[in-house]
């Protein structure tokens, strides 16, 4: 069985004793036995190296720290990064200049493509309608 890194004990004169157990009520009954023939005996928890009168305790001792942790890596990141950062000298990323090509050159065929479905539009509203045919050149000259 692993060791335990997180337990009740019992505290006797300052000095641990060998009693744990993960759960406090499974420590109980041998706590009141040692508590009759030793009045300086206390049950704490043990985690991260410290003792602590209660699992409360400890867990809102971590807690705070870990906010004051988070509250001083904030303090020291300095201004937010924007969506477009990225590491390195200039924190910009290398390949946006070709995706800014790519986007211009799309661009420029959509705008072609408009101007010539436009320019096809103006041509049949200039054209005579005949019957809804437009005349053949060649048939004209015969």
């Amino acid at each position: 069985m692993p060791p335990r890194f997180a337990y009740w004990t019992i505290i006797v004169d300052d000095q641990p004793t060998a009693f744990r157990a993960k759960e406090h009520d499974e420590l109980l009954p041998t706590y009141r036995q040692l508590k009759e023939k030793q009045p300086s005996a206390v049950m704490m928890w043990y985690q991260s190296g410290r003792l602590w009168r209660s699992q409360l305790e400890a867990h809102d001792a971590f807690t705070a720290a870990r906010r004051e942790e988070d509250r001083k890596k904030k303090a020291a990141d300095g201004p937010p990064r924007d969506r477009k950062w990225r590491p390195g000298g200039t924190h910009r990323d290398p390949r946006q200049k070709y995706i800014d090509a790519k986007k211009a050159k799309w661009t420029r065929f959509k705008k072609k493509i408009r101007e010539g479905v436009e320019r096809r539009d103006l041509k049949r509203s200039a054209a005579p309608e005949a019957g809804g045919i437009a005349p053949d050149p060649k048939k004209s000259e015969e």
